[in-house]
């Protein structure tokens, strides 16, 4: 079977831990631990979240006041690299040789009017008080909402239309190897006029490019790893209700 993953961003660094590399790396040694016989049995892809990850590296970058802050994109790369190689070493460590894996850096298409720009939805960073959270959005022209009990900054995040790296898995899948791409949904990047490919500020949900990728690849399985334990309908209000199971042809309804 050709499996494709997607691992939320908690699911490296848990909700409220402090975002340190010994815990990103512990929490990458379980995620290893839970996909290796995947790796070992079937096509595996794994793709992965990084909302914690590149809002820490953009404190970081903002904390360098000599040079404009590192922008959103070049961010994500940094972040597709850091989990990417945690991952990466964990399963080669697990896998014993028996099958190699690789991280990809990987780009993704999204459109330069998506109206996600104008309305920013993705969480990114370390949880706030909603006190500290709309002071940071004051002192740093951040866009904040309430993420759970606490309070988070949110990008845009728009629709990815194509994953430019596409025949680059398929090539890797079919030698036998696993591979990690698509991480934080994906490097976001648009058509300039001169139709030259440009980087922009935003970070794409993973969940969403894993299931482009799934569809691009022909994959026979696309499963969602994160710390939630349900589906929501009606998330966030009075009415919410789990959904624990359902059918796709109730979900396209």
């Amino acid at each position: 079977m050709r499996i494709v993953v997607a691992l939320g961003g908690n699911a490296l660094l848990r909700r409220g831990e402090p975002m340190t590399a010994e815990n990103q790396r512990k929490n990458a040694l379980l995620a290893a631990r839970a996909l290796v016989e995947l790796a070992r049995q079937h096509e595996l892809i794994i793709t992965h979240g990084n909302g914690p990850q590149v809002g820490l590296l953009a404190l970081q970058s903002q904390a360098y006041t000599e040079v404009q802050t590192y922008p959103l994109d070049v961010l994500g790369a940094e972040s597709q690299g850091m989990i990417g190689y945690m991952l990466e070493q964990e399963l080669d460590d697990l896998l014993k040789q028996e099958k190699l894996c690789v991280t990809l850096l990987t780009q993704v298409e999204v459109d330069p009017n998506d109206p996600a720009f104008q309305n920013p939805t993705k969480y990114i960073g370390p949880i706030y008080s909603k006190a500290a959270a709309e002071q940071l959005a004051s002192e740093r022209g951040w866009t904040v909402k309430q993420d759970g009990d606490s309070w988070r900054r949110v990008v845009p995040s728009p629709l990815p239309k194509r994953i430019f790296d596409v025949k680059v898995v398929e090539i890797l899948l079919k030698n036998g190897v696993a591979v990690i791409c698509g991480g934080g949904g994906g490097i976001p990047m648009v058509f300039a006029p001169h139709g030259e490919l440009m980087g922009v500020e935003a970070v794409i949900d993973k969940d969403r490019v894993g299931a482009l990728l799934a569809e691009s690849v022909d994959a026979d399985a696309y499963l969602i790893l994160t710390d939630t334990d349900a589906v929501y309908e009606n998330w966030g209000q009075p009415e919410q209700r789990a959904i624990k199971h359902c059918s796709p042809e109730a979900l396209l309804a």
